[in-house]
């Protein structure tokens, strides 16, 4: 369910998406980011895939956005590569 929040919690682009609050956090209840990476081994293919997310999340919405630690619903997937790995994640943005 949608919540109220202050405009001190979202500002600039992050206003324009549904807010509810999970676990001490406020996520963006309808709006998911992805990213995606390579590596040579499946750590480091996820490690990239998470700076992806990062990255973005961050450009979009600012630095208190961007921590794939926090975010809600995430989901991780693998695909083994001639050269290696690939990996992709997805997850709502959240803060603390």
């Amino acid at each position: 369910m949608p919540v109220a929040a202050s405009a001190q919690e979202i500002s600039g682009l992050a206003a324009m998406h549904d807010m509810r609050r999970e676990k001490g956090k406020l996520c963006m209840s309808d709006h998911w980011h992805s990213g995606s990476g390579v590596g040579a081994t499946k750590d480091a293919a996820q490690k990239a895939a998470i700076r992806s997310w990062i990255d973005f999340t961050d450009l979009e919405y600012g630095g208190r956005w961007a921590s794939f630690a926090n975010a809600a619903s995430k989901k991780i997937s693998y695909s083994k590569e001639s050269s290696g790995w690939s990996a992709s994640v997805e997850g709502r943005p959240c803060y603390r």
